[in-house]
């Protein structure tokens, strides 16, 4: 069953999510950001901009079921309900796969637009899966949105480049941008050995939208392609869907775990870990 395409009049709100730095988690937040949107009732959509390097398929667990992707729909080789993959688990949970073999090089800013355009009126939500860096892939991706969420984590060299491609996203007329930030743990927030999330929204002069843990649990059931909505870290992405929709500035609390006296001998497991 595919999505019915229509010409209705809905706006979805078109959101990259987007890094300066690689590797800091940015398609793992796009998965489950759309997952929790999805379990909220919400029309969404991934959108996987990050040509011939995307991993949003693999990550949702439909890289099997793939037939045509984003270069297929330019190319007219298919329409867009062709390419759209429909999550088994969440019915208003949509994928629409990058392209696996082009370099991207004849893929232009205004053909990912069109094609953005084309799902917009059936949509609550359109994720847009940006790749690292900021040279073409980048305004390729942030060219079609109207608000954007930068992943960081409480690393110096992430923390640079998320102010770099926030200066360029500066340039771009949106909506809103706010900060993701990945891999937080509570353990050496409590210890001072982790610079805190308040210290870096301060250093980058954008909201916090939400903060997610360093947890094993959630980065094995992504890389398997596989989403909990019941796990204490996976909390985290249920506070970010809630901050995205409502405008909250509610986020998790990684250090909760880590009070007390059980907290202290977990923290001391960590530290022998």
């Amino acid at each position: 069953m595919f999505v019915t395409l229509s010409c209705g009049d809905n706006v979805a709100r078109k959101i990259v999510l987007t890094s300066g730095k690689g590797g800091v988690g940015k398609t793992t937040i796009c998965a489950n950001l759309g997952v929790r949107l999805a379990n909220l009732g919400f029309r969404v959509a991934l959108v996987d901009v990050d040509i011939g390097l995307n991993n949003l398929d693999v990550i949702m667990g439909v890289e099997n079921k793939v037939l045509f992707d984003l270069s297929d729909v330019i190319s007219a080789k298919c329409r867009v309900r062709q390419a759209l993959i429909q999550d088994s688990r969440y019915p208003s949970l949509y994928i629409l796969p990058s392209a696996h073999t082009s370099g991207g090089a004849d893929i232009s800013e205004e053909n990912v637009k069109n094609v953005i355009d084309m799902l917009d009126p059936n949509f609550d939500y359109i994720l847009i899966d940006c790749p690292a860096g900021v040279d073409k892939g980048f305004h390729r991706a942030v060219f079609s949105a109207n608000e954007a969420l930068v992943v960081v984590t409480p690393h110096i060299s992430s923390i640079r480049d998320a102010d770099k491609v926030l200066t360029i996203l500066s340039s771009y007329n949106l909506f809103s941008t706010g900060l993701v930030v990945n891999r937080v743990r509570g353990d050496l927030l409590l210890s001072g050995e982790m610079i805190s999330v308040e210290k870096i929204s301060e250093l980058l002069g954008v909201k916090i939208v939400g903060v997610i843990p360093d947890d094993d649990e959630v980065s094995t059931l992504s890389t398997l392609g596989a989403f909990s909505l019941n796990s204490t870290g996976t909390r985290a992405f249920s506070l970010l869907a809630e901050n995205v929709h409502n405008g909250t500035r509610k986020v998790y609390d990684c250090t909760l775990k880590y009070r007390g006296f059980m907290g202290a001998l977990r923290r001391s497991i960590k530290k022998r870990v």
